[in-house]
């Protein structure tokens, strides 16, 4: 699954953008560089229900940004995407 569609997925079950998800995040301050992947998951199980792929794929944008290594693009692995920056802002407004 690339982690666009994890992404997706993840609006899809919360019914929240990622960017959503992202600035809930950093309200409760689980975006600074010392917050371990372990809390971010733990506030996404508790709140939202998400399993630890889904979990990993908002960790990653919450601590890194939606930027992703570009050798995911265009390649034939589990986490292949279009595009080596994730889209935020839902599905619905997706170009």
């Amino acid at each position: 699954m690339s982690f666009q569609a994890y992404l997706d997925t993840i609006e899809d079950k919360t019914g929240l953008t990622p960017r959503q998800l992202i600035d809930i995040a950093k309200e409760k301050g689980l975006d600074g560089p010392d917050v371990k992947a372990g809390a971010i998951l733990e506030w996404l199980k508790a709140d939202y229900d998400l399993g630890r792929g889904h979990g990993m794929a908002l960790v990653h944008v919450i601590k890194k940004g939606p930027k992703i290594d570009a050798k995911h693009v265009g390649s034939t692995g589990t986490h292949r995407d279009e595009s080596d920056v994730l889209w935020l802002d839902g599905k619905a407004t997706k170009p």
